[in-house]
């Protein structure tokens, strides 16, 4: 037994010498170097299939091993087990560990978890609700949407040439309340059609009525307007007083066409220069309710020429609102102003349509689609309340409600009112900021006309290339129950 131990562990010895031996034509000059992976059989073939594995010596060069991890090498097992551990001469199986087919255990396909079927039923009636709400809401919507008749009084394209049954031209040096400071003409320089579009054109006034000591009379030459200081205006170089620096046309539609309750479209392109004062606007046919502002104003659109980097907005933006009030000191246009501006261009440099519907409810202005409104006002309560005015004025003295007659909310705006389209330029109330934007004059000097005037090398060439305002249509309609519109 000893010696038949000994010599097989010789010969053990001896073979596995051999095969650590290098072999020829293989380098062993990197210790390091790593020889290909053995192909071995399939770890996941079935169990018991007795796929056989190669037993043969492992193909890496023994010789790239270390001296250390020779050494290290652990004798192999030569019992037979269940570890798949091989001995020499033996066949290697692989053992699967995994659970046989049809074994484990699934009871979510034999019982159902009865709270299971929610996760479908809330989504879905959740859904099925939302749809409901929107079409209740959709509904109600449409339900209180009024669709008024209107019939129509004005449809203007001008293609006919000046139409005198329909338009008036105003004439005046006063200022209309607000210091403008131009004159306006029924002069073909300001005011004229050409290929079916109205013009109406600023122009610098007569230097030789600025120069000099003058007097300008317009009573009995067409003058429009009713007070003294509407008709007369003088040049005083002694005291720096002087006439309208500038020239231009205010048209209303008074004589022809008004409307109580309806519509108005007016498609138009803005003037660009500075302290040019564009409008489009509504006065009362009949003051019934007494001086501005009580029988009240509707503007559907003010704006400036100044162009998108003055600081209160130039030519990108305009704006709506509503004047009322006991009196001029007390005006409620503050309640309903609201601003619109324009994208990426300015309301200069193309045609737009500026509009409003008016009815016994409600007023709204809007640019080019109803549904792109500018500013919406609710006659849900009287306009005295919805004024907030104090008790008194400044002075003391009481004021007064100048609709507190009537039952209508409406009031004052429940009157006939006329059109207005115009160009002012200038002004002392306020329109163009004191200090901003480099503005020539101060609204509280008794010489802003002689200062706009010496400031003419700044301002008139900006006025060169579009200083004017272009409207290519009007259309009027008259909301039915009303003026004959049945």
């Amino acid at each position: 037994m000893t010696t038949r131990s000994g010599t097989a562990s010789s010969d053990t010895e001896k073979e596995s010498h051999e095969q650590r031996a290098p072999q020829a034509g293989r380098s062993v000059s990197d210790p390091d170097q790593i020889s290909s992976v053995p192909q071995l059989g399939d770890p996941f073939a079935t169990p018991n299939a007795q796929t056989p594995v190669n037993s043969s010596p492992h193909p890496s060069n023994p010789a790239s091993r270390t001296p250390s991890r020779q050494g290290s090498s652990k004798p192999e097992v030569t019992s037979g087990n269940s570890s798949g551990v091989l001995r020499p001469g033996q066949n290697r199986y692989f053992k699967s560990r995994r659970i046989k087919k049809g074994e484990v255990e699934r009871p979510w396909l034999e019982k159902k978890d009865p709270n299971e079927k929610w996760v479908t039923i809330i989504p879905i009636v959740g859904v099925l609700l939302g749809l409901a709400v929107a079409g209740v809401i959709i509904w109600d919507g449409l339900r209180s949407v009024t669709n008024h008749k209107y019939c129509p009084v004005l449809d203007e394209t001008f293609a006919s040439g000046w139409n005198d049954q329909i338009w008036s031209k105003e004439v005046e040096v006063g200022g209309y309340g607000n210091g403008q400071f131009e004159q306006t003409t029924n002069s073909d320089e300001n005011v004229y059609i050409n290929k079916g579009i109205l013009y109406i054109k600023p122009t610098v006034q007569d230097e030789s009525l600025i120069e000099k000591d003058i007097v300008i009379d317009l009573r009995g030459k067409g003058c429009t307007g009713t007070k003294y200081t509407d008709c007369i205006a003088t040049t005083n170089t002694t005291n720096g007083t002087i006439v309208n620096p500038v020239k231009s046309a205010r048209i209303n539609t008074k004589l022809g066409a008004s409307i109580k309750f309806g519509r108005v479209e007016v498609t138009a392109k803005l003037p660009a220069g500075d302290w040019l004062w564009p409008a489009i606007w509504m006065l009362p046919k009949d003051n019934a309710y007494g001086e501005w502002p009580r029988s009240g104003e509707i503007d559907i659109m003010e704006s400036r020429g100044n162009n998108y980097t003055y600081g209160q907005g130039g030519n990108n933006v305009v704006s709506s609102t509503l004047h009322f009030g006991p009196n001029s000191a007390n005006d409620g246009w503050w309640r309903n102003n609201v601003k619109r501006q324009a994208l990426h261009t300015t309301y200069s440099d193309s045609y737009h349509t500026y509009g409003v519907e008016w009815s016994e409810k409600y007023i709204f202005t809007y640019i080019d689609t109803r549904l792109m409104q500018v500013s919406y006002t609710h006659f849900d309560q009287p306009f005295w309340n919805y004024g907030a005015f104090p008790l008194s004025d400044s002075n003391g003295t009481r004021l007064e409600n100048p609709w507190a007659r009537t039952s209508s909310n409406a009031s004052p705006f429940d009157k006939d009112f006329y059109l207005v389209l115009n160009v002012a330029v200038g002004g002392t109330n306020g329109w163009f900021k004191d200090g901003k934007s480099g503005k020539p004059w101060l609204d509280g000097s008794p010489t802003a006309k002689l200062d706009f005037w010496r400031a003419r090398e700044q301002w008139f060439p900006t006025w060169q290339d579009r200083g004017w305002m272009e409207v290519k249509r009007v259309k009027m309609w008259q909301q039915a129950g009303y003026n004959g519109c049945e």
